[in-house]
């Protein structure tokens, strides 16, 4: 018996005080954590959204019909770009078909990929001079500067050649192409050159000279109606290791040094493979050394006429016998003229549109397109020291085991044969001309400048 009091025993009637207390608790930190996470949600959504849109707008649409001549840091690769953006639309198709249409009769109509790249910027211009219609498409991408590239592709818009920025493995826009205009032609001239930058980036090779390569052969045959004549850009390069001289088509070359020699080999079988199943018109060209005005920063004659203007030392490479290294340089104009023969006697394409049976066996051919006068590198750094009127530091080294060759050396009877392919440009004369567009597009006095009295090449030479 309780004495008179003392509380009441309340222990069991308030656990389910405490439990509801407990619940309430629980239920409002799930009201709270469920609205933090919808308040979460809209953030990340608005903040995402806004991404794009910067996105959107730090990228402006990829049609140039005016480049800009500054430098700017694209992605080389436009597939998304290409899909956020118009790549349709009636007045997308009329400036395309405008830029392809032929001004002459039997004219041509080309796409030539890689149009502000050095080789394709010549070849439109020269095109587009003589009456064919021209579609350029680049991606502009920063191997070498890009502003080189952006300058070629204004003066190209100044001659009314479209060039579209986007990258040949988007493959969505080449159906689009081919859908919008009927090209006779593809110079498919866009490639991640350079033996030495394998070691840095072995990926851009594959992704551009062999992942591209399909993807042009693969909209040329089966998204074009009819499928026109592809000529493409293989190189010297695949000769890699052998040691015949001159340089034949008939020669082997299945022993390349570099891996970019590699993909240029696999580019010609690719190349058979789609001339075989589906008919696909296709002539392969073995550049060799080409040089010229509007050429490439990473080419030995172009880096080291800037260091001896600049009094830097530049690298010479000798055989481990003291033997010089010996290369058979091309001036651009011979090139140019190579690859209009080449696209003026491509046979039409066999293939039936969608990629059915061919009609016919289709015209496979390769052509060497070089100089045949191997000159030793030294002789090429003196030729400059002339025009420059400067003297080289000269820094000799033993040629490194990294994909060059000790020389090159074309025989090119099979393209003076069938388009009467024949070069005319020597070395002194085309590192003179390469030498007056240099001091003109980068504003440097030279003894060129002095002896010529000020006169510099065009900019379209």
């Amino acid at each position: 018996m309780h004495a008179m009091g003392s509380p009441a025993d309340t222990s069991k009637s308030s656990k389910p005080d405490r439990y509801n207390a407990y619940l309430l608790r629980r239920l409002s930190s799930a009201k709270v954590f469920a609205t933090s996470s919808r308040l979460l949600f809209r953030v990340t959504l608005f903040a995402g959204l806004l991404l794009i849109f910067l996105f959107l707008l730090h990228y402006p649409p990829l049609l140039l019909h005016s480049p800009p001549s500054s430098s700017s840091h694209r992605s080389s690769h436009r597939s998304l770009l290409s899909s956020l953006s118009s790549y349709a639309g009636a007045a997308w198709e009329r400036d395309i078909r405008r830029s392809a249409a032929p001004r002459r009769p039997e004219g041509l109509s080309v796409l030539v990929t890689g149009a502000a790249g050095f080789v394709g910027f010549h070849c439109s211009l020269a095109l587009k001079q003589r009456g064919d219609g021209v579609l350029g498409l680049d991606n502009f991408n920063a191997y070498y500067d890009p502003t080189l590239k952006r300058d070629r592709a204004a003066l190209l818009a100044a001659r009314g050649v479209v060039v579209l920025d986007a990258d040949i493995n988007d493959a969505a826009l080449l159906a689009r192409l081919f859908a919008a205009v009927p090209f006779s032609h593809v110079l498919h001239l866009a490639a991640q050159a350079g033996v030495r930058y394998a070691a840095q980036n072995p990926q851009s090779y594959i992704a551009s000279n062999v992942a591209g390569l399909v993807s042009v052969f693969e909209a040329a045959a089966k998204r074009a109606d009819p499928p026109p004549a592809v000529v493409w850009a293989s190189s010297s390069s695949v000769y890699g290791l052998n040691t015949d001289a001159p340089f034949s088509e008939l020669h082997r070359t299945d022993r390349p040094a570099s891996l970019y020699a590699a993909t240029k080999k696999a580019g010609e079988a690719i190349a058979h493979t789609y001339n075989h199943i589906y008919g696909l018109s296709i002539t392969g060209l073995r550049f060799f050394t080409v040089y010229g005005p509007w050429g490439r920063p990473d080419m030995a004659y172009f880096s080291f006429t800037g260091r001896i203007l600049a009094g830097k030392p530049i690298t010479l490479f000798r055989m481990p016998d003291g033997a010089a290294v010996l290369r058979d340089f091309t001036y651009i104009d011979d090139v140019v003229r190579g690859c209009l023969g080449a696209l003026d006697t491509a046979e039409k394409s066999t293939g039936a549109a969608g990629g059915g049976k061919k009609k016919a066996p289709a015209q496979l051919r390769v052509y060497n397109l070089g100089n045949t006068s191997p000159v030793p590198v030294a002789k090429m750094v003196s030729l400059l020291e002339d025009l420059l009127g400067r003297k080289a530091k000269r820094n000799m080294v033993t040629l490194p085991q990294n994909g060059d060759v000790p020389f090159t050396h074309a025989n090119v009877s099979l393209a003076e044969r069938d388009f009467g392919y024949r070069p005319t440009t020597d070395l002194a004369t085309g590192l003179g001309k390469f030498v007056k567009w240099y001091v003109k597009y980068y504003g440097v006095q030279s003894a060129a400048t002095a002896r010529t009295g000020g006169r510099t090449a065009s900019a379209s030479a």
